[in-house]
Formats: C-alpha cells, structure tokens, sequence
C-alpha cells in the first residue's frame, strides 16, 4: 500500500497540488484522472520521487519515502516497476535485451536464470517467442506488452503507468487494460495509473482519484463515478459520448432495481 498524506507541490507561485491525501491499495488498479494541467502528472511523480514535495508525507507500507536515505530509496525503486507512455523500448536492442535490462541493472543472475524469467513474463504478456524481434519490427500494442514485461521482470510491488494506452486503437487499448489488471491481481501489486481514457477508467477502476486543479476533487470506483454529483467530475467523465451512454444505462438499472 502506498499512503499520500497531505502533499503540496508549487513551481514557483503556481500551486500544481494542494494539500492531496489518499491510500492506494495492493492488488488494486489505481487511476489517477483529470485534465490537463489538473497535477496528475506532477503527482505521480512525487509519488517515486522524481520530483520532492514541499510539505506532506509518502509512505510505502507505512515507511516514510520522503526522508529516506539515498540508498534506502534505491533499494526500494528495485521494487518499483514503470511502464512509460511511449513505451521507450532501446531501438537497438531485441525484445529478449530490452525485457532482460532490469536483471542486468540490478542482479546478479546468471544468463541462464536471467532468459528464463524473461521467458516467463514474455509468455505472461502473450509475446512468447518474439525474444528475438526489434522494436522496429513489432506494432504498437506489441511494444507495450514488451515495455509491460520489462516492468514486472523484477517482480515489482508496486507498478506505475503513464498513458498506458496512449496512441493505441481501442481494441488494443482493452488487451491492454485487461493485462494490467490481471497482474495486478494476480501478483497483489499497487498498481496506479495517469490515464485520460474513460474506457480504462470503466474497465479498470478499482479506485479512482479525480485531481481538479490541484486538489482533490473527487474519489471512488468505477462503480461510483457513473452516478457521482460532482460537477467538476461529470463535465470531465461525460464529454464522452461512451461514459454519457453509460450513465443513462447505469441509472435505468438503478430504477428497475429500485422498483422489484
């Protein structure tokens, strides 16, 4: 479980977030939405702390990250996995290299120990036997489920999406969604994710937090956010002709129900 208390973060007299506090669960998909400009970037940031907050506190499984030591936060980035919005695979490398670079950086495997568990996650994310492809030759879904395997190789606790399905069609968007779902249910991870797609908010929102502005504006599930009162959140949710159609379907169940 990764806690935020209280974060504040400015650049100068811009406040990019303002007084933010939540809980993201293990074994939860974690969204963070908003428009942009809301701080949703900026918070993820803090959270592995390629940015220092101004105030507040973070706490991975209650100990504190703001004030650890150097080398205490390198051994717990070991525990972290990234998945980046543009996949940033090494052109020059295959997808056996690229998927192996974590095992490279950060143990001391054999070559051996180190093709095998490569083999494993590439087989997770259904690429098995394209050890041997370059990046050039796979399309852009394949390259994410590449990028997806090189995040969990290390068998991280906690994984970080950024615009996981930017640049994808939806249909790939969805394998996309299903996958990082199923692992982290599957391996119990903390998993949070900067998204604007509301399909992934739809499909994969175990718990969602709505940054408007630099604050918290709103908080809940996928099941929550189709009937929430917030007017911030539903101008947001509901330019989507999808989410607009969803919300009539949610609130037609709702009164049938109410009237059995």
């Amino acid at each position: 479980m990764i806690e935020v208390i209280n974060i504040k973060k400015s650049f100068g007299d811009k406040v990019v977030l303002n007084d933010v506090s939540c809980k993201m669960e293990s074994g939860k998909v974690n969204l963070i939405i908003g428009s942009s400009g809301s701080g949703k970037t900026v918070f993820i940031k803090c959270i592995v702390g390629l940015v220092d907050v101004d105030a507040g506190e973070i706490k991975y499984e209650g100990v504190d990250f703001v004030n650890m030591a150097q080398n205490d936060r390198k051994e717990l980035r070991t525990q972290i996995g990234m998945l980046f919005q543009g996949s940033a695979l090494f052109d020059s490398l295959n997808v056996e290299q690229n998927v192996m670079f974590p095992l490279d950086m950060f143990t001391k495997q054999t070559m051996s120990q180190k093709r095998k568990r490569v083999n494993e996650v590439l087989d997770r994310v259904n690429l098995k036997d394209t050890n041997h492809k370059f990046p050039a030759e796979l399309s852009g879904g394949m390259k994410k489920r590449v990028a997806l395997a090189r995040a969990i190789v290390l068998n991280p606790k906690y994984l970080f999406c950024d615009e996981p399905n930017s640049g994808l069609d939806p249909q790939t968007s969805l394998v996309i969604d299903r996958l990082i779902l199923e692992i982290t249910k599957e391996f119990n991870i903390t998993t949070v994710m900067n998204t604007h797609d509301m399909n992934t908010v739809m499909e994969s929102g175990d718990h969602i937090i709505y940054l408007y502005k630099g604050l918290k504006q709103w908080e809940g599930s996928n099941k929550d956010i189709i009937f929430s009162k917030d007017q911030y959140l539903n101008d947001f949710i509901f330019a989507s002709e999808f989410l607009q159609d969803a919300k009539n379907m949610r609130m037609l169940q709702a009164s049938q129900e109410a009237h059995k």
